[in-house]
């Protein structure tokens, strides 16, 4: 399987996040504006003076030069960009490396952004009996070797975990990957701290048949790619 690869990545030093969406880093002694492909709050991460690795693009018409791609963490390398597990997750789709219980027999369609009801999954996915849609959310929050999601309160993933309910009752296939964007985790699990609801739909979920499933990621300053399958913890709330 292909991994997710990326043109043109520079190592930096992070300065600080005035906003949202944008970071100031230090390129070889020029401080820059960075774009930030991750709204999350990701506190812990970007901590002033850790390394960070930007991807430099080529558009002249940007109003940033940069975007952050990865950070250290200690010994640990994250991958931030929140657009990158929906591209991991297609290619393992595609490749048959990543095979949804249920559907083991092998997809033959694959369609990105598919409306059903009041939301928008990531996937639809059909074999040739079967229908179903996917979910895909990215994974940065790290504490003691465990991983949890979210990282901050998302009233859209709620309405995502609670539509998936519906969905499956009405005979779909229904899943939520969490795509863990490090590696050498100990096991996945809802940060109920952050955001109870979000964990208690988690739970209906699993007791009502969507599938939970979490994989972490190899993780290069240029590369991501779908690994191995964690444990999901769903702990009483």
């Amino acid at each position: 399987m292909k991994e997710m690869k990326y043109e043109g990545i520079v190592k930096a030093i992070f300065i600080e996040r005035p906003n949202r969406f944008i970071a100031l880093c230090k390129v070889n002694q020029e401080i820059c504006k960075v774009h930030v492909k991750n709204t999350g709050r990701c506190a812990e991460l970007l901590i002033k003076g850790v390394t960070v690795y930007l991807q430099e693009s080529e558009d002249p018409k940007r109003k940033t030069k940069y975007s952050l791609i990865a950070v250290e963490k200690g010994n640990r390398l994250i991958n931030m960009d929140s657009q990158a597990p929906n591209e991991v997750v297609e290619e393992a789709l595609a490749s048959g490396k990543l095979k949804l219980p249920g559907m083991e027999e092998g997809l033959t369609f694959i369609k990105r952004e598919v409306t059903y009801d009041a939301s928008r999954f990531d996937f639809y996915v059909e074999t040739y009996e079967k229908k179903g849609f996917v979910e895909v959310k990215g994974v940065t929050l790290e504490q003691d070797g465990y991983v949890m999601f979210p990282d901050a309160p998302t009233e859209r993933g709620l309405r995502h975990v609670e539509e998936l309910i519906k969905a499956k009752q009405e005979g779909y296939e229904c899943y939520v990957v969490f795509v863990i964007q490090m590696k050498d985790v100990l096991y996945f699990k809802p940060h109920v701290e952050r955001q109870k609801a979000f964990a208690e739909a988690l739970k209906r979920a699993d007791k009502l048949g969507v599938r939970l499933l979490a994989y972490d990621c190899l993780v290069t300053p240029d590369t991501l790619e779908l690994d191995h399958s964690v444990q999901v913890q769903l702990e009483e709330v």
